[in-house]
């Protein structure tokens, strides 16, 4: 019988919790040699690589991925067990574990995970955001209850997966208020000419605008092409230019941006979907977001 090493599943998983061996090396009081040379023998006894080099930076694989989500249910189980050894309580809600593709707006996650929030049984979050093609292949391995991404599963993508529509909505196009002031009369032909902050054309809110654009013969003046909404948002904020954004959540932005809505549109909507790789959705939380976003959770 194959046994694990527990000391050098600790080694790993304080690694990827830390982020790199130096740091963990300072937590665990080892030497990064003695460190780097257990993480070896843990994927050795594993046959499997668990972290890549990405220039300076240690990232981790799929099958590393997988290994510290164990690795982070283990060494729970082994404080409740301290903890109930203690007396103390050790009922722990259950997980949601959500891989969050890096284009979905914050706000819409915010709003779609809040109703796993308010389940009468507690449920704890743990969110992951990253490449949609990244986390398509954590959720290969079971790694993920769901993905939340803006287009459905490609089927390019080698991965038995289903898409669960979570409704779409129309688009705002946000400002600085003296920008918006000026290019708010006569939308959307106020948008000729005028700085905007475009998705990069691999999103599908990227491609979608600009085949509105063209659809218009309106030509913005492109600042720049940014793929990370938060990143968007905060150059729109002070001043670089327009942006675009889900009117379902105009309020939320204006209050917290300072910026104002330029206008609308309906012709350009953005969709959410819910990627698992059940057919029929079992998780109650992930079962309670898709049943609020089929009651216009999103409109």
């Amino acid at each position: 019988m194959e046994w694990l090493n527990y000391h050098h599943l600790l080694y790993f998983y304080t690694v990827a919790r830390e982020g790199s061996v130096t740091k963990a090396s300072e937590v665990l009081r080892l030497a990064q040699p003695t460190l780097s040379g257990q993480i070896r023998k843990l994927e050795d006894s594993l046959g499997e690589k668990l972290f890549a080099r990405d220039g300076r930076t240690l990232v981790l694989t799929d099958v590393g991925r997988m290994v510290y989500r164990y690795a982070e249910e283990i060494f729970t189980l082994g404080r409740e067990m301290q903890d109930a050894l203690r007396g103390r309580p050790t009922s722990r809600p259950a997980r949601l574990l959500v891989g969050i593709a890096d284009v979905v707006p914050k706000l819409v996650c915010h709003r779609l995970l809040q109703t796993a929030l308010e389940l009468e049984e507690p449920v704890q979050l743990v969110l992951h955001e990253g490449k949609t093609k990244d986390l398509m292949a954590s959720l290969a391995v079971q790694g993920y209850d769901m993905v939340l991404t803006d287009a459905p599963l490609s089927p390019d993508v080698r991965v038995k997966a289903f898409n669960h529509s979570l409704g779409d909505c129309g688009i705002g196009f946000f400002a600085e208020p003296s920008i918006a002031r000026r290019h708010r009369k006569g939308f959307p032909a106020s948008l000729d000419g005028a700085p905007m902050l475009l998705p990069t054309p691999n999103t599908a809110l990227g491609h979608s605008l600009r085949l509105w654009f063209d659809s218009l013969e309106v030509r913005p003046a492109v600042v720049a092409e940014i793929e990370d909404t938060a990143l968007m948002k905060a150059f729109g904020q002070h001043g670089a230019g327009i942006f675009a954004a889900p009117i379902v959540v105009a309020d939320e932005i204006r209050q917290m941006h300072g910026v104002q809505l330029v206008g609308r549109t309906e012709d350009v909507r953005e969709e959410f979907y819910a990627i698992t790789v059940e057919r029929r959705i079992t998780h109650p939380a992930v079962a309670a977001i898709a049943d609020a976003a089929r009651h216009g959770i999103l409109s």
